[in-house]
Parts: structure tokens; C-alpha cells; sequence
């Protein structure tokens, strides 16, 4: 609350800056919008197809996320915004100027545009018209076309002063953009608009097209190389199919297998018959005793003969139906021969003259049947084992060959799979190029509706940033500045307590013009009123006798008049008051009050001072010159000195200097009861002060405080002031 109330303070202090500075603001704003034109605001907007897809018909997906959707307004806004377009706007601007009547004339025309002739001002539309048609900007570098820049900009047609004006957004989380244009003419409030729509629009469906037809292109072109891909890998497979007579390999390894199959199933049952028809065979002729046998050949040697031959036939049909894979045509050949030979082995039978006592007739009869089984089972097992062979070596060949074309088919799968994707991506792009997400006027802009005036706001805002820049300029100032002008900072930066302050007086004065109480100045009578104060704060904390050492830190700081001045107020209350001039340096008091004794004198010679009545004062002075007080007698003498003089006066005011002599106000000091330092308003504590502001504050209770002097900012306080100590 301290610094607040001190920075008040500086306001009032400054409180005619505060004033006039933001009133002379105010009136000087006022004159200048008094001349500024009204202003027209106009508006259209343009619905972009991203998020209202009913134009787009089957393409409508409505699968993009908001955010994508908000990342595509930003682009077109960004697109619309770019110098590129707004370029196209101004040379529509400067067209217009330069092509229409005068009084239709958007803004009136600068110097350089009206320098020009009717030659020169054909020859820029010219080149307007030209750059406008090529989407061009104007080069610096060209002399014709700097000279029709600096007319753009003059005019305020160039793209950074129709940017300044613009507004571009998004409705809310709709489907359109809006655009805003404010301009001291309303017809070219909404021309701007058009133009920039218009323009915009064309540009971006060039844009549009021209990147699906690139895109078209490259996926044609793609389309055909992958297309390619695929023809060569199915040419390669075609021909090495043709080299290598490959018709169907899984339904040859299917029929190979197959055949594979069955002439093992047919060589395990030809094995089992040759072995089960020699096992019975051998059991049949183990039941005959040899005259038996001899009996039974001799009676069919004949018909034996034409059976072992039907057997060689039915041996060599057999082999020819096993190599043609069980042709159906030579089933007919066996079955007769097989009956053939039936028949042979039934004549054989009945040709049997058997004895009468045997009775093995049938075992004669299974016997021949089973030999003749027998030898058809031993021969088709050779038979079937060779076609077997042949059947594994062709399975075998087919295996390279399966390799090769799984590697060509592989290839023509993948081929055919990059071709199919490539095809859906050209229909897919073939399909969005015929239906655009274009873009179209919504809002066509009419003429701009003027714009309530801001020159009052302008005014009022004028004077309000006067003000808080005044405010913020005495703020620095106040925070920078580390002088001291109130009790309360000194007593925060010294540590120690502040008996009071006084005014400033100017000039050196006597103790008569003190004392003379029918003077009504003001800032006498304030002055008598704070020295009172200090000598209460003195009085009642130091008893008589005392003597009262008074110091500063720096010289000048109204230390001798405040000397004066207590002696003064003291002798107010019936003391009696001695003044001791003790500095050597600056004998102040010696120079405004001559014919007083001499220190010097006192101490050495041993004169003799008089004791003075109550309510009176007494000066020693000193004859100056670089001494100081124990160079002028021993610390005995003075003490004797000194304690003769406390018999004689009630209070011994001494000024001792400045501490810039340190040794010749300690040793005042030494000899002193209490010490008061003097502190002049408006400076600051420097760093050689910290020091002796130390030796004050070690003096062990012999500091009584400070004082603050040519206190200017507060002459309005008065009456008793206590003392303010540190927080």
C-alpha cells in the first residue's frame, strides 16, 4: 500500500500531464477522422461441394472425416488468399479505372495515373490486360510495368491493400465460404467480391482439370505397362507349353496317377494268383502216384497239345490288352479264347480213361484249370511291371515341367492382379473427373451497405491509449527511480527510524528570521511546525543534558540549517541551547553568524564561555582549515571541555560534518549522546553510502534517527510527526 499511495502520489504530482496530454490527443484525432470517407461493407460466398454432395450423384461417398473436411476449407481459403488471385483483382481494379468514364471511377485518380495520356494509358491496359490473361505478376524489373505498380499501390488496388480489407471464412460447419470486403465505394466493395469469386472459381477448375488429366495420363500409361507385363508373362507360358507339349498338366498327372494306381492293384492281384494257383497245383499232384500220371498222359498227349497252344494265344492277346491300357476291343478276343480253351480242357476230360477204382476226376479237372489261370496271372505280372515303368518315367517328366509353368502362372497371377488394380484406379479417376466436387457463386455480392462510423470509437480509443501511455510512462519512471522522497523509503532502505522531515527553505537565513513568528509564510510557519515535531521526538527520548551530534552523508544535504533550526525550537521551550560549529571544511554557521567565540580558542586557550540564560543560544564557531577535533586538543580535555559546557546548557547542538570525512565526524560522534542524520529528498543511496549507513546503524543506541529535508512532495503534511520505522 506504501508504493501505491507514493505512485499516487506522482500522479497527482503530474495530474496536468494526465489532463492535457489526452485531451490535446483527443483533438487532434477528432481532425483527423473528421476527413476519413464512410465505409461499405459487402458480402457473397461460394458453396465448394465438400460437404453438400447431392450434384455429385453416385460419387457422393460421404466417408471424409470432419477434420479432413475442415483441412480442405482451409486449403481454398489459403488458395484464395494467395497474391496470385488477388493480382487478377487488382488488374480488374485498374482495368476498370482505366477503361471506364471518370465519374464512374472507383477512387479518384493519383498523380501518375492521371500523368498519363491517352497513348500510355492505352499501352497499360495493354499490358494488364496481357499479364491478367497469363495469370502473370508485374515485374519491378520492367520499367512500363514498376511505373503500373506504383500506381496499384497508390490507388490501393495492389493484393496487400485489398488483403487488408478482406475476410474470408467458413460459415459455422456448412458447405459455403463467405468473403467480406470493406471499401470506401460500395460498388467496388462488391465488384472486389465477384472478381475474386469468379476468378477464384476459374482458377481452381483449371487446377482441378488439369490435375485429373495429368493424373488420367500417368494412370494410362501405368494401365498399359502393367497390361504388358501380363502379355509377356502369358506369351511365355503359351510357348514353353508349345515346345514342350504340355497340354494339361493336372489332368495328365491326374490320368497318369490313375493308370499308375490300377496296374499296381493288378500286378498285387497277378502276384497272388501265380503264388495261390502254384501252392494248389502242388497239392493236386501230390494226391496222384505215378502210375496214375503215366495212365493219364498217355490218354490226353493229344488234346494237351492243342490246349498248350489256345494257352500261347491266350498268352499273346493278353499282353496286347495289358500295353493298350485295357482297350475295351480286346476284351472280345479273350473271352472267345478263353471259351476255346474251356472247352479244350472239357474235351480232355471226357477223353480221360480213368480207371474205375480212381475217383479223382475233379482234382484232374481243377488241376488243368488252375495251370492254365496260373500262367495267364505269370504272364500279365511281367507284363504290367514293364507298363509301370513306362508310367513312372512319363509321371517323372512331368514334374520340371510343373515347376516351370507354377512359375509362369505364379507370375501371370501377380501381373494380373497389379493390372486389375491399375484398371480400377483409371475407372475410379475416369469416374471422378466426370463428376468435379466444383466449386460456384451461392451469393452473388450486391453494392456495399455503409458501415456505422467509427470515428467516435477512433476518438474516444485515441484519448484512452494517451491516457494509459502517460500513465505507463510515469509507471517506468516510478519503478526506475530509487530516490528517496517520503519517510517511510528512507526508513526501509536505512533500517533505522525517521524522526521527521522538513520543507525547503531557499537561501541561508539567520537565527533572527527564524525567530521572527509574525512572519505568515506559509512555508515558514510549516517549517516551524516540522522542526517542533523533530524536537519532540528528541527531547523525549534524550534527556537533558545532552549533546546531539548532527551529520549527513553527503554535503549539502541542509544539515546546518537544521542545526539552526533545532536550536531554534529548543530554545522555544526555555533551554538553553549551545551551537558547536564543528565543521572544519564548510563553517557554515561560523559565515552566518559572526562575532561568536571560537572552538579553537575554548579548547586551547581555555576561555571562558559565559552560561547562558534560559530560553536563549549560544554559537561556538571555528576558524576553519584541515583540523579536526582531537588535533585540536587531547580526549581528556575535551571530555572536560565538553561535560563544563553540559553545566552550562541544557542541549549542545554540534554540526560535524559530512560522513565524506569519516574521521572527523566519528570523532564528534565519539564525544556525542545521540546522533541525527540529515537524508536530502530526491536522492538516492549510492553504494559508497551503504557503508557509512553501516557505521550508522552499529553506533549501539546512539543513533536517534534520520531526518529528510527539502521534502517537497509533502509540504501539505504537518503537525507532529512520528517516527517511521522499518517494516
Amino acid at each position: 500500500m506504501t508504493e501505491l499511495s507514493q505512485f499516487l502520489r506522482i500522479l497527482y504530482k503530474n495530474k496536468f500531464v494526465l489532463i492535457f496530454v489526452p485531451l490535446i490527443t483527443v483533438v487532434a484525432a477528432y481532425f483527423l477522422v473528421k476527413a476519413l470517407p464512410d465505409q461499405f461493407k459487402s458480402h457473397g460466398s461460394i458453396a465448394t461441394g465438400l460437404v453438400d454432395k447431392t450434384e455429385q450423384g453416385l460419387m457422393s461417398s460421404g466417408t471424409e472425416q470432419d477434420f479432413e473436411i475442415a483441412r480442405k476449407f482451409d486449403n481454398i481459403i489459403q488458395m484464395m488468399s494467395q497474391k496470385k488471385v488477388l493480382d487478377q483483382v487488382s488488374y480488374q481494379l485498374l482495368l476498370h479505372d482505366l477503361k471506364a468514364a471518370e465519374k464512374d471511377d472507383f477512387r479518384s485518380a493519383s498523380k501518375d495515373l492521371q500523368a498519363l495520356d491517352q497513348n500510355a494509358r492505352a499501352q497499360a491496359v495493354n499490358v494488364l490486360t496481357q499479364k491478367y490473361k497469363t495469370q502473370q505478376e508485374l515485374s519491378p524489373a520492367v520499367p512500363q510495368e514498376k511505373k503500373l505498380l506504383a500506381i496499384l499501390k497508390d490507388m490501393g488496388y495492389d493484393a496487400e491493400s485489398v488483403q487488408k480489407k478482406l475476410t474470408i471464412f467458413r460459415l459455422s460447419n456448412s458447405d459455403f465460404i463467405n468473403i467480406e470486403y470493406e471499401s470506401d465505394d460500395s460498388q467496388m466493395a462488391s465488384f472486389v467480391i465477384n472478381t475474386l469469386s469468379s476468378e477464384f472459381i476459374k482458377m481452381y477448375s483449371a487446377r482441378l482439370t488439369d490435375t485429373y488429366n495429368r493424373t488420367i495420363s500417368f494412370l494410362a500409361d501405368f494401365l498399359e505397362q502393367k497390361r504388358m507385363a501380363l502379355r509377356v508373362q502369358m506369351n511365355g507360358l503359351r510357348d514353353y507349353k508349345i515346345k514342350n507339349r504340355v497340354l494339361n498338366l493336372d489332368e495328365q498327372a491326374k490320368s497318369l496317377y490313375g493308370q499308375m494306381a490300377e496296374f499296381e492293384l493288378r500286378r498285387e492281384v497277378a502276384k497272388k494268383d501265380v503264388i495261390a494257383y502254384g501252392v494248389a497245383i502242388r497239392n493236386i499232384d501230390n494226391r496222384f502216384s505215378a502210375n496214375d500220371r503215366k495212365y493219364f498222359e498217355s490218354a490226353v498227349s493229344g488234346i494237351n497239345q492243342s490246349i498248350v497252344a489256345t494257352k500261347q494265344r491266350l498268352r499273346a492277346l493278353n499282353e496286347a490288352y495289358v500295353k493298350s491300357n485295357f482297350d475295351p476291343k480286346y476284351k472280345a478276343g479273350l473271352d472267345s479264347i478263353q471259351t476255346k480253351l474251356s472247352a479244350q480242357i472239357n474235351e480232355s476230360t471226357d477223353r480221360y480213361v480213368y480207371s474205375p477204382l480212381s475217383l479223382k476226376e475233379n482234382l484232374v479237372t481243377q488241376k488243368l484249370t488252375m495251370e492254365v489261370e496260373r500262367d495267364l496271372a505269370a504272364n500279365s505280372l511281367a507284363t504290367i511291371e514293364a507298363e509301370l515303368k513306362t508310367l513312372n518315367n512319363k509321371f517323372d517328366g512331368l514334374v520340371p515341367n510343373e515347376a516351370r509353368v507354377q512359375e509362369f502362372e505364379t507370375a501371370i497371377d501377380i501381373a494380373g492382379r497389379e493390372y486389375m488394380e491399375a484398371l480400377q484406379k483409371y475407372n475410379d479417376a475416369r469416374l471422378a473427373s466426370s463428376f468435379p466436387a466444383t466449386l460456384k457463386v451461392a451469393e452473388k455480392a450486391l453494392p456495399g451497405v455503409i458501415q456505422p462510423s467509427k470515428k467516435i470509437v477512433l476518438v474516444i480509443l485515441s484519448g484512452v491509449i494517451s491516457f494509459a501511455f502517460c500513465l505507463f510512462i510515469l509507471f517506468i519512471l516510478y519503478f526506475f527511480d530509487s530516490s528517496i522522497r517520503y519517510p517511510q523509503q528512507l526508513a526501509n532502505a536505512t533500517d533505522r527510524p525517521v524522526l521527521g522531515f522538513v520543507n525547503q527553505l531557499g537561501g541561508g537565513f539567520r537565527i533572527s528570521e527564524l525567530q521572527n513568528e509574525h512572519t505568515s509564510e506559509g512555508k515558514i510557519e510549516l517549517f516551524r511546525n516540522l522542526i517542533r515535531s523533530i524536537r519532540f521526538e528528541l527531547d523525549n527520548e534524550f534527556p537533558d543534558p545532552k549533546i546531539l551530534s548532527i551529520t549527513s552523508l553527503s554535503e549539502g544535504s541542509g544539515k546546518t540549517l537544521l542545526t539552526l533550526s533545532l536550536a531554534w525550537a529548543f530554545s522555544k521551550i526555555n533551554k538553553r541551547v549551545l551551537i558547536i560549529d564543528g565543521n572544519f571544511n564548510a563553517a557554515d554557521i561560523t559565515k552566518l553568524n559572526t562575532g561568536s567565540r571560537y572552538l579553537e580558542d575554548y579548547l586551547t586557550k581555555g576561555d571562558t564561555v559565559t552560561t547562558a540564560a534560559h530560553g536563549s543560544i549560544s554559537i561556538l564557531a571555528n576558524k576553519g582549515g584541515d583540523v579536526s577535533l582531537l588535533e585540536l586538543a587531547d580526549e581528556t580535555r575535551i571530555k572536560e571541555a565538553l561535560a563544563t559546557l553540559k553545566t552550562q546548557y541544557d542541549t549542545i547542538l554540534v554540526d560535524a560534518g559530512s560522513l565524506v570525512s569519516m574521521n572527523k565526524a566519528k570523532e564528534w560522534i565519539t564525544f556525542s549522546d545521540a546522533v541525527v542524520a540529515v537524508f536530502e529528498s530526491g536522492h538516492s543511496i549510492s553504494y559508497d553510502d551503504r557503508s557509512k549507513i553501516e557505521y550508522l546503524k552499529g553506533l549501539n543506541g546512539k543513533m536517534a534517527g534520520w531526518v529528510l529535508t527539502g521534502a517537497q512532495d509533502i509540504l501539505k503534511q504537518s503537525g507532529r510527526v512520528s517516527k517511521h520505522v522499518a517494516e
